[in-house]
């Protein structure tokens, strides 16, 4: 704890920032005292309650959140059906308020490159890299790239390739969304997921047709995927883990997280094998998988949980949190690690993800009121944005 002092250094370069009367979450557990900032970066936490600066009324300070997956952005460029918003500028803008309201000040937007049923997707990747790479200076939380790449469809490899000429990847992820495999291991389970979309004979002739183009593509396109990802460094993700040879393939790949697994033994496996496992809050809050697979709540009572996403609701990052703590046996540190220090281990960042000196000033206000968290406040690199 030598970088908590007993009374403020005087410095004579600035800006310095101070927030003052704080409860804040720290490596060695809950300090109360002040945060001295400067340029974004933490420099020291006193145990003294400064007269200068933001007073935090005794609030929980915790670091800000790191998001590795939501594709909440594709719902703000396309909010009905084949509906694209006119302005993906402004989309994005309103996605990125609700991140920073939600205490997420680094985002991994999820974007698809290539889709088993076309749904506007590949209209949808060029919109969204062109309004992240034009609107990123505006933006009040960090955003970074995550590229999920659906392995089964034929065009995956020319999207792929497009993608990368538009942006730069941080994280890059290997989904199949083939009736019979993986999330939809129980080809069943898909037919009715989009029984609703399509008559019972077109259904299964489409269902017949994936597994087709599936079949002419896949292991070409989870080569390519793999390969970019070694070639520049960047972690490897596999989505929907199903089964202990999903694992295996995933090592073999130089897989670094395991995204979303759908049953506690390939829970067990990606954990026992050294990868991030991560499980979605909206799976936490709700109690159950709206694809009827293991509940994230099993997961995270086997001890096999390491990270926490929003996925597709911002505010459940910081509700399933929450849950950990209060019911499901996880300090405080514990829990809060799931959705700050562990995904940014896992992203390979090393500036955030906990208030330590030299880390980026990424800073969360929390409030209990009525036993539910809320959200007060929200810095970004020292700046408050919310």
């Amino acid at each position: 704890m030598a970088w908590i002092h007993a009374r403020a250094k005087n410095y004579n370069t600035k800006p310095i920032v101070t927030l003052s009367d704080g409860l804040f979450l720290t490596p060695n557990g809950l300090i109360k005292g002040s945060l001295i900032i400067q340029d974004g970066t933490i420099l020291e936490l006193v145990r003294d309650i400064t007269r200068s600066g933001e007073d935090l009324e005794g609030d929980l300070i915790l670091p800000g959140f790191v998001e590795l997956h939501t594709d909440n952005l594709e719902k703000n460029i396309m909010p009905r059906p084949g509906i694209f918003w006119s302005d993906p500028l402004a989309s994005l803008e309103a996605h990125d308020a609700q991140l920073i309201s939600a205490g997420i000040t680094t985002v991994f937007d999820s974007i698809c490159v290539g889709e088993p049923i076309d749904k506007g997707r590949a209209v949808m990747l060029g919109l969204s890299l062109k309004a992240i790479r034009e609107g990123k200076k505006s933006l009040r939380a960090d955003h970074l790239v995550h590229l999920r790449c659906e392995i089964s469809d034929p065009a995956m490899g020319e999207l792929l390739d497009q993608a990368l000429s538009l942006t730069e990847v941080q994280l890059i992820s290997i989904m199949d969304h083939t009736p019979g495999q993986r999330q939809w291991r129980q080809p069943e389970d898909w037919l009715i997921y989009h029984q609703a979309k399509m008559p019972p004979d077109e259904l299964m002739r489409v269902s017949k047709a994936l597994k087709e183009a599936r079949d002419s593509c896949a292991e070409e396109n989870t080569r390519k995927v793999a390969s970019y990802a070694r070639k520049k460094g960047i972690p490897l993700i596999t989505h929907d883990d199903t089964e202990q040879c999903h694992i295996d393939d995933a090592v073999s790949l130089g897989a670094r997280i395991s995204e979303f697994p759908t049953t506690l033994a390939a829970a067990k496996g990606a954990y026992d094998a050294g990868l991030y496992t991560v499980m979605g809050t909206p799976n936490l809050v709700r109690g159950k998988s709206h694809s009827g697979n293991v509940t994230a709540a099993e997961v995270a009572d086997a001890g096999l949980l390491t990270c926490l996403s929003s996925d597709y609701v911002p505010i459940s990052l910081l509700h399933g949190a929450y849950m950990l703590f209060k019911s499901h046996g996880f300090s405080l540190k514990e829990a809060i690690d799931t959705i700050s220090l562990n995904p940014s281990k896992a992203a390979n960042l090393t500036n955030r993800g906990s208030i330590s000196p030299g880390l980026r000033a990424d800073l969360v206000r929390i409030r209990e009121i009525d036993g539910r968290p809320r959200i007060m406040a929200v810095w970004v690199k020292g700046e408050r944005v919310f």
